[in-house]
């Protein structure tokens, strides 16, 4: 019988070091049997557990009749139980076993001690472990070349951060997807043209870097998977990016997110829902203004720098107002303003979509598709606490939208900037 589990084995005569050879947490391999060669019988003492590690996988032998002292199980339902032994004078703790393999392991066990007959005991050959059998589970893989990306044999299953970089990837490895315990997945520097939904599978992912490759576009599906309640860091820079879908601001847990060197002509029009976010860069893009909804970001670092902003001018408004409203709008605005609840499975899903993405004007009511939309000037010092300038003329001023769902709400406003700037 085997079983594999951490493993610590301790000395009582010597207690302020502890004989800690075998490390606290050793993965090792336990066996119970009979050397090779020693003949079959119970009475002769011939049983033995062997505990096997990755630096001594021949293994250490401890006689098992008549010579424990004492099991502690009081915490065998988590993994763990300790084997006292008479002579070595030892105490082997057990950890991180399963449960179920560890009580019939210390059953086996204590069947030996009590003079079972061997012929009736689960025994095992007393050989050396295989490395894969001790070898601590490998957490952590990095691939800088095509020559070492494995293309025979499975990553890990144990894997919780990934980076395969420089390795000419067209497409995201489908065995890289089973990764359930994937925390960190760094394809940087490859070839990659989209991304599989199944992404979203990787419910463990916090950060996803993406930098340099060929990405047109970032999928909504991502957007809605599980990737919602884990991703905090993700790396969309040096793509081909023009922009990102509606529901890219339901990942909500995002605190760095990196656009540079895309093609971006505007940032997500909800990017104000990501209440967590910290540290955005998207330098280099095409992006002539920010959306209104940019006012609600609080961020420590703010990087614009390199984007052909327009000059902003309050006075030349893009007017889309349509009197009377329609009975569309009307329901939109009276659905947002009173906060009624909606979704799918009370309206058909374009109408939720169109909800979704509503403008607030300056009087703080909705407005869908019948408004007044102008830009104005915002130092971007009100959002972020560092900010890289946005040109080479020291500026730290970007143009932003402000959206009227009236004519009386955009003339109190004129009246306003008028008197501040006359």
């Amino acid at each position: 019988m085997r079983l594999q589990c951490e493993v610590d084995v301790i000395s009582r005569l010597l207690p302020t070091c502890g004989l800690r050879g075998r490390g606290r947490g050793t993965r090792a391999l336990l066996s119970l049997g009979r050397p090779p060669g020693r003949a079959p019988g119970g009475g002769d003492g011939g049983v033995y557990l062997m505990v096997c590690t990755a630096r001594d996988r021949v293994g250490a032998r401890y006689k098992v009749q008549e010579n424990i002292e004492r099991f502690f199980t009081r915490f065998v339902e988590e993994g763990k139980a300790t084997v006292r032994l008479r002579e070595p004078a030892v105490d082997v703790c057990l950890s991180k076993a399963n449960a179920s393999n560890l009580k019939t392991f210390l059953s086996a066990v204590r069947l030996a001690h009590q003079g079972t007959d061997a012929g009736a005991l689960p025994l095992s050959a007393l050989v050396p472990a295989k490395t894969s059998e001790v070898e601590k589970p490998k957490a952590k893989m990095i691939i800088t070349s095509r020559r070492d990306y494995p293309l025979t044999k499975n990553f890990p299953y144990s894997l919780e951060h990934l980076q395969a970089s420089y390795c000419k990837l067209a497409r995201i490895d489908t065995r890289v997807l089973c990764l359930k315990k994937l925390r960190k997945l760094d394809l940087s520097h490859n070839h990659i043209k989209q991304l599989p939904a199944t992404i979203g599978d990787l419910v463990c992912l916090q950060e996803l870097n993406l930098h340099d490759n060929h990405l047109e576009s970032f999928s909504g599906a991502l957007c809605n998977s599980t990737l919602q309640k884990s991703l905090q860091f993700l790396d969309l820079s040096q793509n081909k990016i023009k922009a990102l879908p509606i529901q890219f601001c339901q990942l909500r847990e995002l605190v760095n997110l990196k656009l540079d060197d895309n093609e971006l002509i505007r940032l997500p029009f909800k990017i104000g829902q990501l209440d967590h976010l910290r540290f955005l860069s998207a330098a280099r893009n095409k992006l002539p203004f920010l959306p209104s909804d940019f006012r609600k970001l609080c961020l420590e670092n703010l990087d614009l720098f390199g984007n052909p902003f327009e000059q902003p001018n309050p006075l030349v408004p893009n007017i889309q107002l349509k009197i009377p409203l329609t009975l569309l709008e009307c329901a939109a605005r009276a659905t947002i303003n009173s906060r009624i609840p909606y979704g799918c499975h009370l309206l058909p899903s374009h109408l939720c979509e169109d909800l979704e993405v509503a403008k607030t004007c300056q009087c703080g009511g909705s407005c869908l598709s019948s408004f007044i939309q102008i830009t104005v000037t915002m130092n971007l010092h009100h959002v972020a606490h560092t900010v890289v300038l946005v040109d080479n003329m020291g500026g730290t001023e970007a143009p932003i939208i402000c959206y009227f769902c009236s004519l009386d709400c955009y003339s109190h406003f004129l009246d306003r900037y008028l008197q501040s700037n006359g």
